[in-house]
């Protein structure tokens, strides 16, 4: 009785695996292709649903054809029975009169894969030239073709190096002076994207007296100080700013924009932005003049 059971086992393996064969074709789109042209091949499967195929890769071995690209289709199942298909684009630099390919369809299983190939698929070399003539015809021609002349190479280096001895001295020079006039462009230009922006807050803040804005102005105001005189204005209270530059009246220009930030009340700024841009601005002179007296002459 066992040895039956087993016997009927192994059958029932026999007909599932029979079941599950691929059936794989393969051709090219065109009979005939020239040197090096591009031409497809077509590999198609059709297996039972539930079975796991892999097609070709770039890493496989297509000789004596060169794999250009390839390209794939989404799979299609109709009554249990999957249909897989992609399009090998190959060109051919074999000197043959015929080529052959066959192409291999993976398989994939628990612990090992089957195989299955397509039959050889053939393609012909078409020549461009029907025959050589057994002796070469010249065309003659007597217009004179001018030679290039090659290049110098060692005039070429000195001259090469005499631009790099001459940029490293103007660089050793004038260095000191591009430096700072580098600097002094790099303090303009912030100056000018400062004054753009703060003119900007400053109408939206007259025309809406909000919190968000007051808060914007203020410390877009601070730290455009704190940039070009390296004082911490971030964190110093508008007392202490006012005592730290000697001056009253930035107190009161602070404090009328505090009121909005801190008391939510409404009040007129224009004045008070517009004497804490003047101030600024007296601070990006200071910070100019500063650099033109850290030039050194060469």
């Amino acid at each position: 009785m066992g040895k039956f059971l087993i016997l009927f086992f192994w059958i029932l393996i026999s007909i599932s695996t029979f079941g599950q064969s691929v059936e794989v074709q393969g051709y090219f789109t065109q009979d005939s292709a020239k040197l090096g042209e591009r031409v497809g091949f077509v590999l198609k499967a059709k297996y039972p649903e539930g079975i796991q195929v892999m097609f070709p890769d770039s890493t496989f071995d297509y000789s004596p054809f060169v794999l250009l690209e390839k390209k794939t289709f989404i799979s299609s199942t109709q009554e249990g029975i999957t249909s897989d298909s992609a399009v090998y684009y190959l060109s051919n630099f074999s000197l043959e009169p015929s080529s052959y390919l066959s192409l291999p369809v993976f398989e994939l299983n628990r612990y090992d894969s089957l195989t299955y190939f397509t039959d050889e698929a053939e393609i012909k070399l078409k020549l461009m030239l029907d025959s050589i003539p057994e002796q070469l015809v010249f065309q003659e021609n007597n217009v004179y073709q001018p030679l290039e002349k090659s290049f110098n190479w060692l005039m070429g280096l000195l001259i090469l190096g005499a631009v790099l001895l001459l940029l490293g001295a103007f660089f050793v020079l004038f260095a000191k002076r591009i430096k700072a006039f580098l600097k002094r462009k790099r303090e303009k230009l912030r100056w000018m994207q400062f004054e753009r922006k703060w003119r900007k807050q400053s109408a939206l803040l007259e025309q809406t007296p909000a919190i968000e804005l007051a808060d914007e102005v203020i410390g877009l105001w601070k730290g455009y100080l704190e940039s070009i005189t390296g004082q911490p204005f971030q964190e110093w209270t508008s007392s202490e700013i006012a005592e730290q530059l000697n001056d009253p009246q930035i107190l009161k220009a602070l404090r009328s924009i505090d009121m909005i930030i801190y008391a939510g009340k409404e009040a007129k700024t224009s004045e008070s932005t517009g004497y804490l841009l003047q101030l600024a601005k007296t601070k990006y002179e200071e910070k100019l003049n500063q650099l033109r007296h850290e030039r050194t002459p060469a």
